[in-house]
């Protein structure tokens, strides 16, 4: 426990309650099934400092939601060192800043993902993508759905509206893996950190000579909007300027829909009546996807700093110590979700917390949101048979960015 003291008028210091301590909490207990570690927090502890990976963990729904509205007492701006997300990306991001610089950076990143200029072109991106890919595979009636179909349409399509179309997949889903171990590497292990620094050199290099033709010679590509939305003509932002935010992109645009996607697939299909059901309307897979998303959270949390010594959940944090808003716990408090660690395909809709909270709400939610509904409608409507291998069943990992590793499904040869 820490002992948290205050001074009161007169000079008096008072002594609180010991601040709570998660000692227990280890990186392995995470990486494997963080939700029953939630759990215990949400009941024991629900504002705690985790050594383990070196922050504070709020776990309860409405701390969670009561932080993310008060950025002037949990800023998003983390001190130097604190997030693994700068220290792999660099700074200032849009993740990890607040005020005019934050404004800024959202209206170079905004335009290409406003919901509208989405349903622009997401069905003609992301349909035909869908479709090939599931064509290579739906012969062998078998195969293992993330690394063939689930992740490379994500990839693939977020890489088009990059302005990255001619980097295949493979590539992409690297660059992915790299950026994900450093920026989730809370517990500072220098051999993630070299891993993800290697893979920011190789994303640099590849970038240097694209970017420096498109702020020359501009076209509709979301990079090419980052280098000059919001600009006076003629002076665009440099590769510098963009790339921690670029990266943020290739980072979370990848994983949400890939994630999320291989998330709600599973629970469908482990869920008989449920896959029963969108087979049999359509329409319903929507209210699937949404379920997905809320029971498995793509990413984990949102890092923020405290301003000054804030009382939240019964603890105290002093100023300038890192938060970790659990927005996956959050996701699953019995507070605000009955029998929230079940896959309830008809659950009132209420909204959850898998995008974020606030002003750093997700800027990508609407094409990610789209990514999975189109991937899974072609896949549900091309192979009705679909069901989870029962031979070699979903392994989970993570709790930051958590997924299936490996997401094994079988059909009948005939379906399609």
């Amino acid at each position: 426990m820490i002992n948290i003291a205050v001074t009161l008028e007169g000079g008096e210091t008072a002594r609180l309650a010991p601040a709570p301590v998660a000692d227990w909490v280890t990186v392995e207990q995470l990486d494997r099934d963080p939700y029953p570690v939630y759990a215990r927090l949400r009941e024991e502890a629900p504002v705690a400092f985790v050594p383990a990976v070196n922050v504070w963990m709020v776990t309860r729904w409405a701390d969670v939601e009561a932080a993310a509205g008060e950025p002037e007492l949990f800023t998003a701006t983390a001190p130097p060192g604190a997030s693994p997300i700068e220290r792999t990306v660099g700074r200032p991001t849009v993740l990890t800043s607040d005020g005019p610089l934050h404004r800024d950076m959202r209206a170079s990143i905004d335009p290409k993902f406003r919901p509208r200029e989405v349903d622009g072109y997401v069905e003609e991106l992301v349909r035909p993508l869908a479709t090939r890919l599931l064509a290579e595979i739906a012969p062998a009636g078998e195969a293992e759905l993330m690394s063939s179909y689930l992740e490379p349409v994500s990839v693939l399509s977020l890489g088009s509206v990059l302005g990255l179309a001619d980097v295949d997949a493979d590539t992409l889903r690297r660059w992915f893996a790299g950026l994900a171990t450093g920026g989730t590497n809370y517990e500072r292990d220098p051999a993630k950190q070299a891993l993800a620094d290697g893979t920011v050199r190789e994303i640099r290099a590849e970038l240097d000579e694209r970017v420096e033709r498109l702020r020359h010679h501009p076209d509709d590509s979301a990079i090419s909007q980052m280098l000059h939305a919001a600009r006076p003509a003629g002076s665009p932002r440099t590769l510098d300027e963009i790339m921690p935010n670029l990266l943020i992109i290739l980072l979370g645009g990848m994983q949400e829909p890939g994630h999320g996607a291989g998330s709600a697939l599973w629970a469908l299909l482990a869920d008989v009546e449920a896959r029963r059901e969108v087979l049999a309307d359509p329409g319903l897979l929507e209210a699937a996807v949404d379920e997905g998303l809320r029971l498995i959270a793509p990413i984990g949390s949102q890092l923020r700093a405290t301003t000054e010594e804030v009382a939240l959940g019964g603890a105290v944090i002093g100023p300038g110590e890192p938060v970790a808003l659990m927005l996956s716990s959050a996701n699953r408090d019995p507070a605000r979700f009955e029998d929230p660690d079940s896959f309830r395909l008809h659950r009132p809709r209420l909204r959850h917390g898998a995008f974020g909270f606030g002003r750093h709400f997700c800027s990508g939610h609407r094409l990610a949101r789209q990514q999975i509904r189109i991937a899974l409608e072609v896949l549900l409507e091309e192979l009705p048979t679909i069901e989870l291998d029962p031979q070699r069943p979903a392994e989970f990992r993570g709790w930051e960015f958590r997924a299936p590793a490996h997401l094994h499904a079988r059909w009948s040869r005939s379906a399609g």
